[in-house]
């Protein structure tokens, strides 16, 4: 076996190699919907202080509430940015971050090293190596894999720290400072450091109490006066580049933790095969999702920390990985606890996994030095390079897709498709853009282009001033006008992805990942469902028709089509036909919320009322947040079933505490049995504009 020196030297080259494998690798990292989002706000964030405090629009984020993120990395790289005038800037942005997740890998190996030695901090980047979801979010995520960096490296400090005894290192001490004035800066839930930092000097000398029956009170009262120090140095620093807490040192930091911890911005995503609300995913949401994206060879070297750590390691040794373990397990008990409002499965958890890394190498480690056999060890070896393959092969085989691995317990990504989200970030836009720009030269189209995104793609045609781009949404394309179209698979319904409805038959390029479609570039074919919509909406609604007819002659997979064409045939008198559009619709989209919601509405008017009621259940039952089925299914209630109605009424107003409609029909139900309630809730009602 090698000896420790040798060893060293394995561990320099292999973290040399990495650094530069992952800087070259990082020219493969597209776009993501974030990048765009937090790019902007840290040009504000510039502004702000180019501009000595007079451009304002860094604090007015009403839409995407940034003022509460500090985002100092973002600030810092779009600060040398426009120091160094670069032009390619969101290449600059990918190198930064890819830096940024190495010295997350090599400070979680030289923690490894700190804690056992370098086999163990050869087993952390070899875990790393094969970890896509986290090797994916290296390359293009400016916010977690920045606050994973200074996480990790609190933890480490302060456990440095604290087994220092008297003899404080100053370099652990200003490393310890700056990381948690970075993790705050970062984001304000850095703030829990701060606790750690408390939390950990309790229990660290608790245990050093009752286990040598003594206590040093001097080197106590050393501790806690650097502790407090720091508190005060961190949380000062953590604020020079966040104008929001600048204007706020205090009040408005603790006020973004608490915005951040309830983040009032809500999602729809695929979970389990259906699309819900992220404020409403299941309490197992955070910890399934880490469960099917985390390689096997990690979650096996978890296990193996579970089952050897106690056997291996020493009464301190053990302390300080029980301290690591907590710094993993608390902040996902607590939001689990807490019903926080997550999306994007852990992305904004990936703070933790240098931790899981770090057990998941000690299990390996303890493992390997249980067993005795010479061949058995090779048996350990051979399981890691065994586990190693199944991630390793999707590394290779999808250079831009990283993050989007699942593990073999759904079956893959490819098990995964239509149950859980994929592209959710829609870093395959930018592939599907560069494959349009090349298509449009190569065609020699000459003129006006509109294309239409999911997701903003301005950045991708910042050279192309032909080229106009915009957002819509995918279910509306028919009411946009556009030639060509760019659509990531997020949003789309689970329905839809399973049975091949999407990508739509005009896709002129589909973008795959592991043999998944995750994106589609659509050329229009004809502009009569856009016309027609634009009749409908006029009135004329035989002309519509016609306009209609020949739209689903070319698209007969678009629903929002059939659901426009029903109305302007409901509008003629056309009942019958009206109806069979919408039941067309429903064989493209069982769950498409307007036309369950038309079907209803038209049952209601007719006097079909269990039909309606069955209808607005449906709408309800797909999406929770469709306001207006509770309304219109608690009006026709009240006769037979008031308790019912009202109870509907306030599960809605629950979700939406100002919803005009509800309150207004919950005044309705009172109205003649109590007229002193209903006048309260009109009272209420008036003060919602």
């Amino acid at each position: 076996m090698m000896t420790e020196k040798r060893l060293k030297c394995v561990f320099n080259i292999s973290s040399a190699f990495l650094l530069v494998l992952m800087l070259l690798l990082s020219k493969n990292a597209d776009i993501t919907c974030d990048e765009v989002l937090h790019y902007n706000h840290s040009v504000s964030v510039y502004n702000y202080f180019a501009t000595h405090g007079e451009d304002q629009s860094a604090l007015n984020t009403p839409v995407t509430n940034l003022k509460y993120y500090g985002q100092s990395y973002d600030n810092i790289v779009t600060i040398l940015i426009k120091l160094f005038k670069i032009d390619n800037v969101y290449g600059f942005r990918h190198l930064m971050s890819t830096f940024a997740g190495w010295l997350v890998i090599f400070l979680t190996a030289l923690f490894a090293i700190w804690l056992r030695d370098y086999k163990a901090g050869i087993l952390v980047l070899v875990l790393y190596m094969v970890s896509p979801t986290f090797l994916g979010h290296t390359q293009n995520n400016l916010k977690d894999i920045p606050f994973a960096l200074a996480y990790i490296a609190s933890t480490f400090f302060t456990l440095k720290f604290l087994v220092s005894g008297r003899k404080n290192s100053y370099r652990d001490l200003i490393f310890l400072t700056a990381n948690i004035a970075f993790a705050i800066s970062i984001r304000a839930g850095g703030l829990l450091l701060i606790c750690y930092l408390f939390f950990f000097f309790f229990i660290f000398y608790l245990f050093k109490y009752l286990r040598e029956k003594r206590i040093d009170l001097i080197e106590v009262r050393t501790k806690f006066f650097w502790i407090c120090c720091i508190t005060v140095i961190s949380w000062f620093l953590s604020i020079l580049l966040w104008p929001y807490a600048l204007h706020g040192p205090v009040k408005n930091v603790v006020e973004s933790y608490r915005v951040m911890a309830h983040f009032p911005s809500t999602f729809r995503q695929i979970f389990e095969g259906k699309a819900e609300w992220s404020d409403f995913m299941p309490c197992y949401y955070l910890p399934k999702s880490m469960v099917i994206t985390i390689p096997i060879i990690v979650l096996a070297g978890l296990m193996l920390f579970c089952t050897f750590f106690k056997i291996k390691l020493n009464p301190e040794k053990t302390l300080l990985h029980g301290l690591v373990a907590f710094s993993i397990l608390f902040p996902v008990i607590f939001v689990v606890y807490e019903k926080s409002n997550i999306y994007s499965s852990w992305r904004q958890f990936l703070f933790i996994y240098p931790g899981i890394i770090l057990l998941a190498s000690t299990g390996y480690h303890c493992f390997y030095e249980y067993v005795k056999n010479k061949y058995f060890k090779w048996g350990v070896v051979a399981l890691i390079v065994a586990l190693s393959f199944h991630p390793l092969m999707f590394l290779l085989n999808n250079p831009h897709f990283y993050y989007l691995y699942y593990n073999q317990l759904v079956g893959g990504l490819r098990g995964a498709y239509s149950n859980y989200e994929t592209d959710y970030y829609y870093v395959s836009q930018t592939d599907a853009s560069k494959w349009l720009i090349d298509y449009l030269n190569n065609k020699d189209v000459h003129g006006k282009i509109k294309v239409k995104a999911t997701y903003p793609v301005d950045w991708q045609f910042r050279n192309h001033p032909e080229i106009e781009t915009s957002y819509f949404r995918y279910e509306e394309r028919s009411q946009y006008d556009w030639d060509y179209a760019i659509v990531a698979n997020r949003y789309i319904s689970p329905f839809q992805l399973r049975n091949n409805i999407w990508p739509p038959e005009n896709s002129i390029h589909i973008v795959y990942a592991d043999k998944v479609p995750v994106c589609t570039v659509i050329e229009r074919k004809s502009k009569d469902d856009y016309d027609g919509y634009v009749a409908l909406n006029e009135g004329r609604s035989k002309e519509a028709i016609d306009l209609f007819e020949k739209a689903i002659k070319i698209d007969d997979r678009d629903e929002m089509i059939f659901y426009n064409f029903a109305r302007a045939s409901y509008n003629d008198g056309q009942y019958q036909k009206a109806d069979s559009l919408l039941k067309r619709g429903l064989e493209l989209n069982p769950d498409f919320e307007p036309i369950l919601m038309y079907l209803g509405n038209i049952a209601k008017s007719q006097g079909r009322k269990d039909e309606a009621i069955s209808y607005y259940g449906k709408v309800i039952n797909v999406n929770r947040k469709y306001f207006e089925a509770y309304v219109g299914m608690a009006e026709l209630l009240i006769d037979n079933d008031v308790e019912r109605s009202r109870t509907l009424l306030r599960t809605c107003l629950a979700i939406s505490p100002k919803y005009k409609p509800a309150i207004m029909a919950l005044a309705d139900t009172y109205r003649s049995s109590n007229p002193e309630i209903a006048k309260k809730y009109d009272e209420l009602a008036n003060t919602i504009e």
